[in-house]
């Protein structure tokens, strides 16, 4: 008997279906990963954000003449 045959027979229904990471909770490895791979897009979006935010008020406000300061 093959070891893939062995495995279907220990894991029954569960065989071929991906693990979760906790027993208890119903996400996957690969559900898991694509959640750090958007957050971490997500984390670039926002500094890059920030940085136009930055050199607007740094650089292109006072140019123009706001937020003068007497």
């Amino acid at each position: 008997m093959g070891d893939a045959k062995r495995r279907k027979e220990t894991l029954g229904d569960k065989y071929g279906q991906e693990a979760t990471i906790l027993p208890w909770l119903p996400i996957t490895k690969t559900q898991a990963q694509q959640f750090v791979e958007l957050s971490t897009k997500g984390a670039w979006v926002g500094i890059g954000l920030l940085v136009a935010y930055w050199v607007t008020v740094r650089f292109i406000g006072p140019s123009l003449g706001w937020w003068q300061v007497q």
